[in-house]
């Protein structure tokens, strides 16, 4: 279970890190070098969506393990949806359970 939780924490930073990265790439580059970001968004994006369904697959693991409550799960859930969410769920609830 340790293993379970401490991959799931790494995973939740590392998605956020991905979901701004993307948003940079979006807002940052693509108005200036709008090649660099084709060349970017790729790469970027399928990191990205690899992350991202890790996570889900990690927080139904977890909630399982843990018995978070339905509430709980849909907090965690949403909270990939969002950006820098995902470094509130890694201190909010995996923390408290570490």
């Amino acid at each position: 279970m340790f293993t379970l939780l401490k991959s799931f924490k790494f995973v939740a930073i590392l998605e956020g890190i991905s979901y701004l990265v993307l948003f940079g790439n979006m807002l940052l580059v693509k108005p200036f070098q709008p090649e660099i970001y084709e060349t970017l968004l790729y790469p970027i994006g399928m990191t990205h969506g690899l992350l991202f369904i890790a996570y889900v697959i990690l927080a139904l693991l977890v909630g399982s393990k843990l018995k978070w409550s339905f509430k709980t799960l849909g907090i965690v859930l949403l909270a990939s949806l969002i950006p820098f969410a995902t470094f509130y769920i890694e201190r909010k609830y995996l923390n408290q359970t570490a």
